[in-house]
């Protein structure tokens, strides 16, 4: 199964679909947001793996923290360093140092569009991975609450897909995300994961 699956993720991230798949669980006020804030590069790991026949992504959930992104559910991953030699070092050495999974075991095959995020000023660049071996977490303890997987084809059940209506500043915005196993997965999570389905061409 794996390997059918790179097969169509090598050839697909040559003609990304990217805004139109991305946007499809975008905030309804995503265009309306700016910020001053100086742009930063950052890389996340979409990493994949094979049990029993299925196909798994790895999360993990931040701590809650005074930031944008307390508490939420990710890929592992985090912002360039100058130490690092291309946006794929930054996956590599995240991943190593949010989830304690070694560069030897995966493989980078492709990937996805860039997604500006603006409440943080961040750039971010995903990158598709499978494992080449049983995973074996070993979680960051200051920023990482949990590593978890969920199957890649609950992603694809719209029983899964949910919105919901907040009001912010006076404004109705509406808020895609995806809601598997207790875990509510939204913002630039979930509009990479929209690409990544898109190309996959999933039945």
């Amino acid at each position: 199964m794996i390997e059918n699956l790179i097969n169509t993720i090598k050839l697909a991230v040559k003609n990304l679909p990217g805004k139109e798949s991305q946007y499809k669980m975008a905030p309804s006020d995503r265009d309306l947001r700016i910020t001053t804030k100086k742009t930063r590069k950052s890389a996340v790991l979409i990493l994949l793996s094979e049990k029993d026949n299925e196909i798994y992504i790895s999360f993990i959930k931040r701590q809650k923290y005074k930031g944008a992104h307390s508490g939420q559910i990710a890929f592992p991953g985090g912002k360039y360093e100058k130490k690092d030699k291309h946006l794929k070092e930054t996956a590599y050495r995240e991943t190593k140092e949010e989830i304690g999974i070694d560069r030897d075991k995966f493989e980078i095959i492709g990937a996805l569009t860039n997604l500006f995020i603006p409440v943080s000023a961040f750039d971010v660049y995903p990158f598709i991975a499978f494992a080449k071996e049983k995973l074996v977490y070993k979680k960051q303890e200051y920023e990482v609450e949990k590593v978890f997987e969920l199957k890649l084809k609950d992603f694809l059940n719209t029983d899964n897909h949910h919105t919901e209506t907040v009001n912010k500043n006076g404004i109705e915005i509406t808020i895609p995300y995806y809601y598997i196993n207790n875990n509510k997965i939204w913002g630039a999570t979930a509009m990479i994961i929209s690409e990544l389905i898109d190309i996959l061409k999933i039945k």
